[in-house]
């Protein structure tokens, strides 16, 4: 097999598993919304997808090459293939339940968070036994710890800061005062950097293959700027399914694709830079944790529910282009965009 047929194969594999399997268990998340289940084991599942397609591409392909991080992949897949499982089973048998911290659950949920748990700390394990070469030759090695950190302040800045911009201008100034008044606002970011330990492998899951594998494939063909805002709009319009059925109602789905696509277009910009600065994919990784995790900390709510259902008009999209446009996008104008390819 020549080079470049190699290279096919594995993004022939890569789209195969990191948008097929999406669409086929998008389908499900339709049926899902309808009965209806639990349905935040959805997204988690569908972050593992893109770093799985990169993983099974490289399985198939490269299984010769004596750097391959095997056992770190076949775990990645397995943890993968489990959570996938779980929802269709929180379908097919939604009345199961099991008792978590004291409440009743659904039973899929709760096996999810222990299979997140345990393969996080299992990949911990597995990369660190696959040594520093494995892990340099397939992207998994860290480096530049001091500017790698950084740039994550420096992104941590921007989003309390556009939190707090979005508050005075929407006459709720007074939020901000309340966020930094509740103790457990300071609780939850003590625990943040614990709690990413225990939870990596879902951002690794989607970075590994956004960032990674994809990012350089498309810059490569369209150019540095351009390569990042084509990635920025098929990573948008790949949550397609979670935006109608998930984090919005179908009658918004459209809406929130949009919005999708607006975050997606300009957030990436800020993690394709921080990759192409650093060239430590665990930066993108940190940076995707936090941009999740810290919205429970600006909404003053400390539940995944504040996810589900979001309420959300065309009217503020705008603002959310102009806001993110702004605090995001002048990244495009760095060095690290004007340099030779």
């Amino acid at each position: 097999m020549t080079e470049t047929a190699k290279r096919n194969k594995q993004f022939l594999i890569f789209i195969l598993v990191a948008y097929g399997v999406t669409c086929v268990m998008g389908i499900l998340t339709w049926y899902g919304s309808t009965i209806p289940v639990e349905m935040s084991l959805f997204p988690t599942a569908q972050m593992f997808y893109p770093a799985a397609g990169v993983m099974l591409a490289y399985i198939l392909t490269e299984w010769k090459d004596s750097l391959l991080p095997r056992w770190f992949y076949i775990g990645f897949l397995l943890i993968t293939c489990l959570l996938l499982v779980f929802c269709v089973l929180s379908v097919l048998m939604p009345e199961r339940t099991a008792s978590m911290y004291g409440q009743q659950v659904s039973l899929w949920m709760a096996l999810c968070q222990y299979v997140l748990l345990g393969g996080s700390v299992l990949g911990w394990v597995l990369l660190l036994i696959s040594g520093k070469d494995r892990r340099a030759a397939y992207g998994l090695r860290g480096g530049r710890w001091g500017l790698s950190l950084l740039c994550i302040l420096v992104f941590l800045g921007l989003y309390f800061g556009r939190a707090a911009i979005a508050y005075a201008v929407g006459g709720q100034g007074d939020m901000i005062l309340e966020i930094l008044k509740n103790p457990g606002t300071w609780s939850y970011l003590l625990f943040t950097p614990v709690n990413f330990l225990l939870a990596f492998a879902p951002f690794l899951g989607e970075e590994y293959g956004w960032r990674y594998y994809l990012q350089p494939l498309l810059q490569k063909r369209f150019g540095l700027r351009k390569g990042v805002l084509l990635l920025g709009i098929v990573w948008g319009v790949w949550h397609v399914f979670l935006d109608f059925f998930y984090y919005t109602t179908p009658d918004r789905g459209l809406i929130m694709t949009t919005n999708q696509i607006i975050t997606c277009v300009t957030i990436g910009i800020f993690l394709a830079w921080v990759y192409m600065k650093t060239n430590n994919i665990w930066v993108p990784v940190v940076i995707h944790f936090l941009n999740n995790n810290l919205i429970l900390v600006v909404a003053n709510n400390y539940s995944v529910a504040v996810l589900e259902n979001q309420q959300i008009t065309w009217e503020m999209l705008p603002w959310q282009l102009l806001l993110n446009g702004i605090l995001f996008g002048p990244f495009l104008l760095s060095k690290e965009f004007r340099r030779k390819q």
